[in-house]
């Protein structure tokens, strides 16, 4: 008999990137579906079979009691939606969206997998880690993990969608160094104004051409001021091939959300991450401190964000320095037997134990 599952997910590429990568690890072998709310959906194609449970963020005080109800009122549902689907696995990628989902897995005796795919244990996962099966994660050294449950601890290579394996070797086409700027959802507009001066001044002593992602409404904009100061550039807001722009990069710099920083390693790309002051728990600076521990990045605080001193060190990077080079090498030795099909076993492994 064939184990379903369902896959809960939803709001940011963050928690919805792995709920792609878990279910085209298993869809062959168990039938699958993903559960996410309204913001998710953006990520999802029709090619995944997929169910809207819209569950409200716990931020805004006032209206919590409503909150609670409509959570209440969406647990029941998901009750329901279980039994009806005859879900005998619950794969969770954490966030508040999951909640109304493993309490009724919960109550129906479903066993549970929850995936951490950041270095710092989210809330919700948390929450449920004694109703889980098992935690997947990529550390051992989890922050925010409490004591006592090492057994349910099991560690995994990053998650990376299936193109990024199979796009093969890039050849780039130009000699230019390529700077690839990922601001992220929530980070993009900042990017946009903080990078500016010093990719001019570089430019006018390096050639240098320019990728960069920022939302919709900033492309024109952008676009316009690279091509005034003679800046080769491409600007987009979304691209469903990503795995082939970022593969035409010499350097990133990005924000710091696990499945961005799990790609660009496993395509040897150095990067710089800027994390996002605001991320819950700091865990985007945690995530970006797994790489630079093993010397495969460079991390800057925005707060102390200097021109001067960005400039100068971007400079020495453009020139391919010993230090980008070391960088280079670590990516490649971190990545050694990072293979779908190595990944594939392990999940499979995981999730059919008895």
């Amino acid at each position: 008999m064939i184990n379903k599952v369902l896959i809960s997910t939803g709001g940011s590429g963050g928690h919805v990137i792995p709920a792609i990568t878990i279910y085209n690890h298993i869809k062959n072998s168990h039938e699958t579906l993903i559960s996410t709310d309204v913001r998710g959906l953006a990520y999802l194609d029709k090619n995944y079979k997929t169910v809207v449970i819209n569950t409200p963020k716990l931020n805004n005080y006032f209206l919590l009691p409503f909150s609670f109800l409509k959570i209440l009122f969406l647990t029941i549902k998901s009750f329901f939606l279980l039994k009806k689907s005859n879900i005998s696995i619950l794969i969770s990628t954490g966030g508040y969206m999951s909640l109304p989902l493993c309490l009724a897995a919960k109550i129906l005796r479903i066993k549970i997998f929850l995936i951490e795919p950041n270095m710092v244990l989210g809330r919700a996962n948390k929450f449920f880690l004694n109703f889980s099966r098992k935690l997947i994660c990529y550390s051992k050294n989890l922050i925010n993990l409490p004591s006592g449950i090492d057994h349910k601890l099991t560690t995994i290579k990053p998650l990376i969608r299936k193109e990024y394996y199979d796009s093969g070797t890039y050849q780039k086409q130009e000699n230019l160094f390529t700077i690839i700027i990922i601001g992220g959802s929530q980070g993009a507009k900042i990017f946009d104004e903080l990078l500016k001066k010093s990719l001019v001044s570089i430019a006018k002593q390096v050639s240098i051409k320019i990728i960069h992602q920022t939302s919709e409404k900033n492309i024109n904009s952008l676009k316009n001021f690279y091509s005034q100061n003679n800046i080769e550039n491409k600007v987009f807001s979304f691209d469903h091939n990503l795995n082939k722009v970022l593969k035409q990069g010499d350097l990133c710099i990005t924000r710091a959300g696990a499945s961005s920083l799990a790609e660009l390693s496993y395509l040897n790309i150095p990067f710089v991450a800027i994390p996002l002051p605001s991320s819950k728990d700091n865990h985007q600076y945690e995530n970006a401190k797994y790489y630079k521990e093993q010397d495969c990045c460079w991390i800057i605080d925005q707060k102390d964000f200097d021109d001067q001193k960005f400039e100068k060190f971007l400079l020495e990077l453009t020139n391919k320095s010993q230090d980008y080079m070391a960088k280079k090498k670590n990516l490649i030795k971190l990545n050694y037997q990072n293979t779908w099909d190595n990944v594939n076993q392990k999940i499979l492994k995981i999730i059919n134990e008895n």
